[in-house]
Parts: structure tokens; sequence; C-alpha cells
């Protein structure tokens, strides 16, 4: 794992919506959250209370994601925060490990996924990578809604991108999911 010898600070949105503030990106909190969202066991454990018909204890704020493997060709299924949900059908959710993710790499080849959302049953739906200017907007917005959790995810997604988000852009990929008509 890669550490950097002097930590770096990086502006966030005070909870104000105005101003910022200084955070400490890299610190060993920030670390420690990136390592354990690179544990396996860890962050595979919703996908089993998915399957369980139990999603409802994750509320709206989570969603599991079900993509096929772009050279396997097999099912595979992650569980992502639901960072947006602008209206009836789309839930916007981003990709913490940037372009490395295989979950990205895979519905970026494939846009045709199932999203299932609290306990409800698996829904077709469609995978849409949102262009710079929107996925910084949808970041600058989660920050006005969420200020606390943003101000602690936010050293901990720089950490695992390796590299500083701010508000004139980002290389986080945002993705739109936009589920299939249901009527």
């Amino acid at each position: 794992m890669h550490h950097r010898k002097h930590p770096r600070t990086t502006m966030t949105p005070a909870s104000e919506g105005a101003g910022c503030d200084n955070v400490t990106v890299n610190s060993p909190v920030s670390r420690a959250a990136a390592g354990m969202l690179r544990t396996r066991w860890l962050v595979r454990a919703p996908i089993w209370v998915y399957r369980a018909r139990l999603g409802a204890v994750f509320g709206s704020r989570l969603l599991m994601l079900e993509h096929v493997g772009r050279k396997s060709g097999l099912r595979r299924y992650v569980t992502l925060e639901v960072v947006n949900h602008p209206q009836p059908g789309t839930y916007i959710v981003v990709s913490g490990f940037g372009t490395r993710s295989q979950w990205l790499r895979n519905v970026t080849a494939n846009p045709e996924v199932r999203v299932w959302i609290a306990s409800r049953k698996a829904v077709s739906a469609k995978a849409r990578r949102l262009d710079s200017e929107a996925a910084a907007e949808t970041l600058r917005q989660y920050a006005q809604v969420h200020p606390k959790a943003w101000a602690n995810l936010l050293p901990v997604l720089e950490e695992t991108l390796g590299q500083p988000i701010d508000d004139k852009g980002t290389g986080l990929p945002v993705v739109a999911l936009e589920l299939a008509d249901q009527a």
C-alpha cells in the first residue's frame, strides 16, 4: 500500500454550502477506511443481506447492482451508495475506486444491468456514465445535502482514487442507473 510522507489538504464544502474547511487527506483514519474498502469479505457482506431479501435494513441509501463480467460473461454483484435520486426510476452512484473498479468497467462494456433497492425484486436498468460537469455537480449536491457524511467520505475517496476531488471537476466516475419502465 502506498503511503505519502506528508499529508495533503483539500477543500470541502462547509455545511452551510458556502466557504470551505480544510480536511487532512491520507490520515491514518482515511487510510484505514480505504483499507477496509479493499477487504473483499467486508464489502461483499451486504450482498448476502440483499440475497436474503433483507435489503430494507439499508433503506434507500444503498442498492445492489447486478452486472455482467466483460470477460467472463458471468453475473457479478456489488452494493453501492445512492448519492442522488433525482427523479423516480433514476439512481446515481459513484465508483469510489475510479476507473479501476471492475463493476464500472463491466457496465461500460455492457450497460444492461439489474438493480435491487431495499427489499424489492430486481429491476432491469441501463447504466450511463455522467460527463465530468454533471459528475462534479452531483458531488456538490451530495456535499450540501450530507455535509457530515461528505466530510468523512471525501478523504477516503481521495485515498482510494489516488487524487484530490474538488469543486472544479472530478476523476471520480459517477453513473446514472435508469430503471426500465415498470408499468
